[in-house]
């Protein structure tokens, strides 16, 4: 009973807004921001790019300041992970530094570039807020639902959005902060389905992934981005070697 009371209590850690201020950032550990004895591990370990490789963008591009990994936004393209992930528990934390930034983290991805510079994949947008007011069509802002979390097969990856807007899910509510500020993502994907929660709630979801196992790949796509944490929990596999919904799968 005493175990199930404190999974429940780092649990609630896990999904909870976040709160500090820029000083305790500074003094607040990867560990006391998730416990590790859930069986998490750092894909982002605060001093170097260890278990991530460069795809497509160049040297200048990724780095290491003060603890937080910095994205330039420039060129366009990915870094990967090292190893492929099928089912997981993924938390990660973004600030975007300027109005109307572009990013994303992309889930089961192929890793290898298209015409846009990006893979095929799972995305999980990071949008800032401006973004549908900066840019804009045909003189008018662009729809809201592309900010805050949406979701979405990139790059020819079919799947079925819980909140339709087209192929997309869109959050069924907006909780994303803007620039200069943190935000936590909570990424559930198991057997084809993602569920996504939002500072300390879960507003979005799409199911039925015609790709289900593949590298984690942060997107630069523009403008200046931070992490500050990249933790992955891997779950029991499940059908996605039986299905030939794995990037092994297709190459045979």
């Amino acid at each position: 009973m005493k175990a199930f009371i404190q999974n429940l209590f780092c649990l609630s850690l896990i999904t909870a807004p976040i709160h500090l201020t820029a000083e305790e950032v500074k003094k607040t550990t990867l560990t006391e921001l998730a416990p590790l004895e859930l069986g998490f591990v750092d894909l982002f370990n605060g001093k170097d790019l260890t278990n991530w490789v460069d795809v497509n963008t160049s040297p200048e591009t990724w780095s290491v300041k003060d603890g937080l990994l910095v994205c330039t936004g420039r060129p366009i393209g990915v870094m990967r992970s090292t190893k492929q992930y099928e089912n997981f528990i993924l938390i990660i934390e973004w600030r975007h530094m300027k109005a109307g930034g572009n990013s994303g983290i992309f889930l089961w991805s192929d890793a290898k570039p298209s015409g846009n510079r990006l893979p095929l994949g799972m995305e999980v947008q990071m949008l800032e807020l401006e973004w549908p007011n900066i840019h804009k069509r045909k003189g008018k802002p662009n729809h809201p639902g592309y900010v805050s979390g949406e979701l979405f097969g990139a790059g020819g990856m079919r799947a079925i959005p819980e909140n339709p807007r087209g192929n997309r899910s869109m959050s069924y509510e907006m909780r994303c902060k803007g620039k200069g500020e943190w935000n936590r993502y909570v990424v559930v994907a198991v057997d084809g389905t993602v569920k996504l929660s939002i500072n300390g709630k879960f507003v979005n979801g799409i199911r039925e992934a015609d790709l289900r196992k593949g590298y984690l790949c942060l997107e630069s796509e523009g403008s200046e981005i931070h992490f500050r944490r990249v933790q992955i929990m891997e779950l029991p596999p499940g059908r996605a070697k039986d299905l030939g919904m794995s990037l092994d799968d297709r190459k045979k």
